[in-house]
């Protein structure tokens, strides 16, 4: 068997960091570009960060969790790794494409393979158009915001918000308004992942408005287009016995 080449990448921060000793002086370590597996160590930022950074090479990620939640990591052990890649099964996530266009002409592309949110920037609500493969489903919705999730994605900020916990391979992506206040019982959608959203800001100088990919930010958005980008699809590596499916599942009946 081909011996698998690993690199090892840390939080910044010391449990991470501490853990990264440990695994390199057990471990054969090479650079990132010769690897052929990444194992991340830190929590679910760290491992969207990793994801967003190797998206284009497709390179299978690890993570083993050094933070706090780690929804999307693997339990941290030190034994037994190489095996552990081995046997782990690994899911493909699709990103969303944001594109946003600014009041002062800028144009700004970003991906995110969580969600795409769009929040208000004052103390005054947002007013935001809502079309739908260029047709109107929302003519004005008064919010704090509204944000797009995928499934990997459906079970952060849009949980949070209340939206729809979607299963991995469902073919969807969820729309969740944030605090809507008109209309005041509409609180979101499901699409299909083919469906292309734009999101049009309603009088965006006394209501300016911000666009989050991720951890990618643009102030004072005038429209965001979003959408599935197949082209490109980073690839997370889990323990048969943790894998994200099945948590995405349970995460629907936690007490």
């Amino acid at each position: 068997m081909k011996k698998r080449k690993i690199s090892f990448l840390a939080a910044d921060f010391d449990e991470a960091q501490e853990a990264l000793k440990r695994l390199v002086s057990r471990y054969d370590d090479v650079p990132p570009e010769t690897a052929d597996t990444i194992v991340a160590l830190g929590g679910d930022g760290f491992m969207l960060r990793t994801a967003h950074r190797f998206i284009d090479r497709r390179i299978p990620i690890f993570g083993m969790n050094r933070g706090s939640v780690g929804f999307l990591m693997n339990e941290y052990r030190e034994e037994g790794l190489e095996s552990r890649l081995e046997s782990a099964e690994p899911y493909e996530l699709f990103p969303l494409r944001m594109r946003a266009r600014c009041r002062d002409g800028a144009e700004v592309e970003a991906l995110a393979i969580n969600e795409v949110s769009l929040l208000r920037e004052t103390g005054q609500a947002a007013k935001i158009r809502v079309q739908i493969d260029g047709r109107v489903r929302l003519e004005e919705l008064v919010c704090d915001g509204i944000l797009l999730a995928t499934p990997a994605g459906s079970t952060a900020y849009n949980m949070s918000a209340y939206g729809p916990i979607l299963p991995l391979g469902s073919g969807a992506l969820a729309l969740t308004a944030i605090s809507a206040f008109r209309p005041r019982r509409w609180r979101g959608a499901i699409l299909p992942h083919t469906a292309r959203v734009t999101f049009d800001i309603l009088q965006p100088s006394k209501r300016p408005v911000s666009a989050v990919a991720d951890f990618t930010e643009v102030r004072d958005v005038v429209s965001v287009e979003v959408f599935e980008d197949r082209s490109v699809s980073p690839i997370l590596m889990f323990d048969p016995e943790h894998n994200l499916e099945e948590r995405i599942i349970g995460e629907q009946f936690l007490p």
